[in-house]
């Protein structure tokens, strides 16, 4: 019965993400803040292992794991993070990696897993307009000396996210979940732990609202919510996962309203409105439905 409900909770947790991230570096640097930020995973997820008698994937499975954990926590965080950093909004931030399901129904078409209805094609280019919308409006940015640089992460965010989610859909799926975050969080913390070591000064202002958004991160959104989203893939199509990513963006954009008091002009809002019904029209499941030409 609760079941209906799990994707409307794995959209308000997953849009709180990048309110914590915006939130959390004040006080430390991208790479250093995710390397904490793992660490504490990985901590908690071997407390989860134990509790529930979970497995740790061995062989093949601990390598998929890996794989799938550099690609959504290594390249979807990292790119997410350093593109806010920047002085990217974290609105703007969400609504770009939030193409998500274009970008999967794309690479789907052209691995010839899925043909697209004329609705959907007509979704593409709705969503195409809607960004050139966002990205003409007056975007509030906290800093812009920065901007192509930060556009540049979110992208290599939106890689890392689509390509993580279809990985895990192949070749994660019969792993136990809590023991494959283990290995998929000791993979990101190696991604990070270099950047940190190399690129940042890794000082970190200890206090107890630096403390209280660690928590939140890990608990709400790397625990809850990843768990939330690898149920979803675990138990619908990719398609279908990739469907409640058009919620975030304006989620994200209301959680920033409020906390941080971000706000796009009118154009920027039409953009904003046109990107979801774009992600809509491309995942939804009409009566006649994805033609699948291989399964």
């Amino acid at each position: 019965m609760l079941t209906k409900y799990v994707p409307f909770i794995f959209v308000v947790l997953w849009s709180s993400g990048f309110i914590g991230a915006q939130y959390g570096l004040q006080f430390a640097e991208p790479a250093t803040f995710l390397l904490i930020r793992m660490l504490a995973n990985i901590f908690v997820f071997i407390i989860l292992l134990l509790i529930f008698k979970s497995q740790l994937p061995t062989g093949k499975d601990a390598i998929h794991s890996l794989i799938a954990g550099i690609l959504i926590h290594g390249f979807y965080l990292g790119g997410t993070y350093q593109a806010i950093s920047l002085g990217m909004s974290s609105g703007l931030c969400a609504l770009l990696v939030g193409v998500q399901p274009i970008l999967t129904a794309v690479l789907l078409v052209n691995f010839g897993k899925q043909r697209l209805l004329p609705l959907q094609w007509l979704g593409l280019f709705v969503g195409l307009v809607g960004i050139t919308l966002v990205l003409q409006g007056n975007i509030e940015w906290r800093d812009t000396s920065n901007k192509y640089t930060a556009y540049s992460f979110a992208f290599i965010a939106l890689i890392g996210i689509t390509l993580g989610t279809l990985y895990q859909k192949r070749y994660c799926q019969n792993v136990d979940l809590i023991g494959s975050m283990v290995w998929q969080y000791c993979a990101a913390a190696f991604v990070f732990l270099p950047v940190a070591l190399l690129n940042e000064t890794m000082a970190v202002t200890w206090n107890a609202e630096f403390i209280f958004g660690v928590m939140w991160l890990v608990l709400v959104v790397s625990v809850s919510a990843i768990l939330l989203l690898l149920y979803m893939i675990k138990k619908g199509d990719s398609s279908s996962v990739a469907s409640t990513f058009y919620l975030i963006p304006p989620m994200t954009a209301l959680q920033a309203w409020i906390i941080f008091g971000e706000h796009f002009d009118t154009q920027g809002a039409v953009g904003f409105t046109l990107a979801a019904i774009a992600v809509y029209l491309v995942i939804r499941k009409p009566k006649s439905r994805l033609v699948t030409a291989v399964k």
